[in-house]
């Protein structure tokens, strides 16, 4: 049976639906598997195979003690009519790349690939190890992830979830569908910071064992949305085999040959997902990283060294505005060999120094990575030239992925076909892709201009943008980074 064990700290092994239920380890760590199961099918049946069907293949090798009847059951229940295309993840081709898109589902970002499925999977998990105690979402959000945990959980019987964004750094877009939420066992709170101070604040709940015990009083129990929850990180490995079968379908290339992918980095999580398709046995050659101007990940990639002592910027690719990339601690432990107390070592020196280096024998497990980064008026130019020269419209964090790309291929000349993961739909970044598009649509706020995006777009506004803009605003809340246990704890009564 698979099992799990924390980046921190050679513990006991846990099993998947413990590991889903926690979160994290009791010491901060995130958890990882044993070992990282291999593929037990042959990489030519993927073609034959549907998304919910591969999805089944893939994610029961990682999660060993959830029955298949019930696995299929909450494979079935996630990617359903929610999504507006059969396919799930189409791949769409223009003459100078592949891209994948994620945002198909019901808030239109690459998150509800893994967020539709996590609840099933908290709710099974929480049957298989008989708890009786109401689960606790808590999730730092940088945009995305925090709208797709509240369509996922909201009026879920046995949980509540609650949010935390910062304030002034998501899309009006992203912010409104957050804020509008239903839902009796929801809460969203704005933060007067940055992500990376959510993100600090939800992990300083997370290991506040006082504190854990006072809820726990009170019949509820902690676990998270975000990707450092294994049952995030795991259904997001799927679409990378996706992927593949969709380069072999349509002759791109064949059977057994690599691929490249391009994915836009903020947390880590995404591009993690595609290294552990890799050392499942998908055949990916390299992983191209692609940055904002908050580029720690860029440098860590150049230098070994993880440094966040550094400006922080606010981009218009804010789901990338990060500066304390949490999965990355995942893949420091693979390429240590395992080695809890050299990672714990670095992530001390992360909190206290604010960055860490790492050795040389693990920059040798770097080499399949290349990272890149694009400035915002990069970001828009290529917006501009891709919609121009091959009439395909990028929101913000594709554009980046697409210039970094363009970037790579230019450096290399790398003849392998590469796929582009595009994480969100324009329509969350409205006034930033608008813009970049033509001037004239400055100082036009997202919803006016949600219309003249759609003239541009081919087919049906989404779902999730109709009547948007005059929905009821029901969490109004914002507070400072010190309030947020005492609103965690108000909410829990």
């Amino acid at each position: 049976m698979s099992l799990y064990t924390s980046t921190r700290r050679k513990l006991e092994n846990v099993t998947a639906t413990q590991a889903i239920l926690k979160g994290l380890s009791d010491e901060g760590g995130l958890f990882i598997p044993t070992e990282i199961p291999s593929i037990d099918f042959k990489l030519e049946e993927v073609l034959a195979w549907d998304y919910k069907e591969l999805a089944y293949r893939v994610i029961k090798l990682f999660f060993e003690d959830i029955e298949a009847q019930d696995l299929r059951y909450c494979i079935e229940h996630a990617y359903d009519e929610k999504f507006d295309d059969k396919e799930i993840t189409p791949l769409v081709t223009v003459q100078s790349a592949n891209f994948l898109e994620l945002f198909h589902g019901p808030t239109i970002a690459f998150k509800d690939m893994a967020l539709t499925i996590l609840p099933y999977f908290m709710l099974t998990s929480k049957k298989y190890n008989k708890e009786s105690k109401d689960i606790v979402i808590l999730t730092a959000t940088s945009g995305d992830t925090g709208k797709a945990a509240l369509e996922g959980f909201a009026n879920v019987e046995g949980t509540k979830i609650i949010i935390f964004f910062p304030e002034d750094g998501v899309s009006e877009v992203q912010k409104r569908q957050m804020v509008t939420q239903e839902g009796n066992n929801t809460l969203v709170i704005g933060v007067k910071g940055n992500f990376d101070d959510c993100q600090t604040g939800v992990k300083e709940i997370f290991a506040d064992r006082a504190f854990e015990q006072e809820v726990a009083e009170k019949n509820y129990k902690f676990s998270s949305a975000n990707s450092i929850n294994i049952g995030r990180l795991v259904p997001q490995v799927v679409y990378y085999f996706s992927a593949y079968a969709k380069l072999v379908r349509e002759n791109k290339i064949k059977m057994g040959q690599p691929m490249n992918v391009v994915v836009p980095t903020g947390n880590f999580g995404n591009i993690l997902a595609a290294y552990y398709a890799k050392h499942m046995g998908l055949p990916i050659q390299k992983f191209i990283c692609a940055s904002n101007t908050n580029k720690v990940l860029f440098d860590f990639f150049q230098k070994g060294t993880y440094d966040r002592n550094r400006d922080f910027h606010l981009t218009i690719s804010p789901s990338m505005d990060i500066l304390i990339s949490s999965n990355l601690e995942r893949l420091l432990y693979h390429i240590s060999g395992g080695d809890a107390e050299n990672v714990v070592k670095m992530m001390d020196e992360l909190r206290t120094q604010g960055k860490y280096t790492i050795t040389e024998s693990m920059k040798s497990g770097l080499s399949d990575f290349y990272g890149g980064y694009a400035d915002d008026e990069t970001t828009k130019a290529y917006i501009k030239k891709v919609y121009e020269e091959e009439n395909y419209l990028m929101d913000t964090h594709t554009a980046v992925a697409y210039a970094v790309y363009d970037k790579y291929m230019k450096e290399t000349n790398d003849t392998v076909p590469s796929v582009i993961i595009s994480t969100a739909s324009p329509y969350k970044f409205t006034s930033s892709v608008m813009t970049a598009l033509d001037s004239k649509f400055e100082n036009i706020d997202d919803f006016t201009l949600l219309e003249e995006m759609h003239a541009l777009i081919k087919g049906d506004m989404p779902k999730a943008m109709d009547q948007i803009a005059t929905k009821e605003i029901k969490h109004k809340t914002v507070c400072e980074t010190r309030e947020m246990k005492h609103i965690v704890s108000s909410f829990l009564v």
